[in-house]
């Protein structure tokens, strides 16, 4: 097999597309086959930077992972970055390209990118045996099928067969898959093989008759049902959501080796991005990490972090209304630990020169590091290494802003006073030694029986949750068919369904 595919749809945004697209990744590699990701077009905050120093979404980074082979920015070729409720800044082949509103990107520029999306879907193709495609939202948002290069445009072109993730849990998935499918065109309808039900509780012999209507009233089948499973921990486009060990806001899962659990509070600021590097600290046996709006939720807190956010200016804005920044401040006075990543670095600075995102001008910031920052057009992208608290330490930037530091002791590129750290470094929490060393660190600062667990490794735990997904598709889905699909490509004969039947 050589160049097959499968578009992996949903009836809508968070239906598990992505989870599923990486579980059929991982049960296609352990059968022995070459396997690409690929998502023609991603809008989301929580990104990646390859090792060829492009930007590509987080969830295509971990499908590739899934598939074991190497992020690149072909796997996601068009990623849009929110920077408010009607604009984005425009990542292209992994360089940003500028800001688009979402009329002049949906009203023209989409569809003048298809021929790139498409380009890198065909380079993928060919030396790959399958690629597994996520879409967007839903394929049946007609009123943006004009210029679509992520759904059903896609599966067009390539000829790909469709199978429709979705979410049981939210109740209603048998009005969303028909619905989906009666609001294609006959030609998009033509190519959607069936229908995939995500997040099931309970007994599937109860489900079955209803399975059997949805394919006398569509003629399309159900090629599996996946049951519910807790703490997946993978990579998602946005949104909050369940940690390696278990949900945020929840409870620890596994008990701490030593005394004491250790808290961390995450300061869910607007436009947040790339929140994804707290998983580590949720992956340690008695680490809590929890998200947080207000400040009497930080008094309990061992760490509080200031994550990365697309929109620096605004979010220290909103740091100030709330409350949450007279907070930060009294806490670094105390010598309780403070841990900003990225956009949460600068706002820990003494003052920000925005031009470029916010165009705010001058800003002062809240002075608990020797940090002056000034946003420059081009963006930083890059996979530092380094060593700090005697670890070994890699990493991946993404900012725009270029940050003096004038003082304090050097912290992977940024700079530490007593317990305040600051850096531009993502992903540095996933190297096991630096984890354990800045956790110890922050015990002590914080007056903690806290002791890292000394097996804890983040990689280990990442790759056994990717098995966990291929295991759901081997187990729970019909992969003979999925197999002969991602082979053949559509199944043809398959009947169209009228709005508004039966």
């Amino acid at each position: 097999m050589r160049g097959g595919g499968l578009l992996v749809a949903g009836t809508t945004s968070d239906a598990g597309k992505s989870v599923v697209t990486a579980g059929i990744c991982r049960w296609l590699v352990r059968q022995g086959l070459r396997v690409a990701p690929f998502k023609g077009q991603n809008m989301s905050l929580n990104s990646f930077v390859t090792r060829g120093g492009a930007e590509i979404g987080r969830a295509q980074a971990m499908q590739a992972q899934a598939a074991r082979v190497e992020p690149s920015a072909l796997m996601n070729p068009v990623l849009l970055k929110p920077g408010s409720d009607r604009s984005s800044q425009v990542v292209l082949m992994g360089r940003p390209v500028g800001e688009l509103s979402a009329r002049g990107y949906h009203g023209g520029r989409q569809q003048a990118l298809l021929g790139t999306v498409l380009e890198c879907l065909e380079e993928l193709r060919a030396t790959h045996d399958a690629v597994i495609c996520e879409g967007a939202g839903s394929p049946a948002e007609i009123n943006l099928r004009r210029n679509d290069i992520v759904n059903m445009g896609i599966a067009r072109a390539a000829r790909f067969p469709v199978v429709v993730v979705g979410d049981i849990d939210r109740g209603g998935v048998f009005a969303q898959f028909f619905g989906t499918t009666a609001l294609l065109s006959p030609e998009d309808q033509e190519l959607v093989a069936g229908y995939l039900v995500n997040k099931f509780r309970g007994d599937v012999t109860l489900l079955e008759p209803g399975l059997d209507m949805l394919h006398g009233l569509t003629g399309r089948r159900t090629f599996g049902v996946l049951p519910y499973a807790h703490g997946l921990g993978i990579d998602e486009e946005d949104g909050l959501r369940v940690s390696l060990r278990g949900a945020v806001r929840e409870s620890v899962v596994a008990p701490p080796v030593g005394e004491d659990v250790l808290r961390v509070a995450v300061c869910a600021v607007p436009l947040m991005s790339n929140f994804t590097d707290v998983d580590a600290l949720a992956a340690e046996p008695g680490v809590v990490v929890r998200f947080v709006d207000r400040p009497e939720e930080l008094v309990d807190a061992d760490l509080v972090v200031v994550p990365g956010t697309r929109g620096t200016v605004r979010a220290l804005a909103w740091l100030r209304e709330r409350g949450l920044a007279d907070a930060l401040v009294r806490r670094a006075a105390e010598g309780r630990p403070v841990l900003g990543v990225c956009g949460g670095f600068q706002v820990l600075g003494e003052r920000i020169e925005d031009d470029v995102e916010s165009r705010a001008g001058e800003v002062e910031g809240l002075g608990l590091l020797p940090v002056r920052v000034r946003f420059a057009v081009e963006k930083t992208l890059a996979r530092p290494s380094g060593e700090a608290l005697g670890e070994p330490v890699e990493g991946y930037e993404i900012h725009h802003g270029v940050a003096d530091v004038r003082g304090g002791e050097t912290f992977l590129d940024g700079c530490r006073v007593g317990a305040v750290w600051g850096t531009h470094w993502h992903g540095s929490l996933e190297g096991d030694g630096f984890r354990r060393a800045f956790l110890r660190e922050v015990a002590r600062a914080a007056g903690r029986r806290f002791v890292p667990a000394p097996d804890t490794s983040f990689g280990t735990l990442r790759e056994e949750q990717l098995d966990r997904l291929g295991d759901l598709i081997e187990e729970h889905a019909d992969t003979d068919a999925l197999l002969k699909l991602i082979e053949s490509g559509p199944p043809g004969g398959l009947p169209f369904i009228a709005p508004g039947a039966p």
